[in-house]
């Protein structure tokens, strides 16, 4: 009798093959520029804290094309993250009022107004 176990070969792009592996794996990859834009936030901060001049060389680069287009590419692989993040959230943390399960979509629709309200603000704050 052996003792070894079937383990199937995959082919290297075998999530290409259904949708839903395909989003998944978008998301997952999102968190490759999100980082990069992490990284450029405390990159930002340690300019800032060397003074005046090296904050707006750091401003000036932030300004360029190539910048602005990596900055729309987070931002969109934020805002999916974040989409396919409140659409989980239901699942990942289903809550009770006593005997009753609160409806998915007030879940959701509560991560969605958190998300509206704290976007309104940080536009506020930053926009004077």
């Amino acid at each position: 009798m052996s003792s070894s176990v079937y383990t199937p070969k995959l082919p290297r792009w075998w999530w290409l093959h259904h949708a839903g592996y395909r989003r998944y794996m978008v998301r997952e990859l999102s968190c490759i520029p999100i980082g990069v834009f992490a990284v450029m936030l405390i990159v930002g901060c340690w300019r800032l804290e060397q003074g005046p001049e090296s904050w707006q060389a750091f401003r000036a680069a932030l300004a360029t094309p190539l910048a602005l287009v990596w900055q729309l590419i987070a931002l969109a692989f934020a805002v999916y993250h974040s989409i396919t993040w409140f659409a989980l959230a239901p699942r990942t943390m289903p809550l009770r009022i006593g005997a009753r399960r609160l409806p998915a979509s007030w879940i959701a629709g509560a991560h969605y107004l958190a998300w509206a309200v704290l976007s309104l603000l940080v536009l506020r704050i930053v926009g004077g």
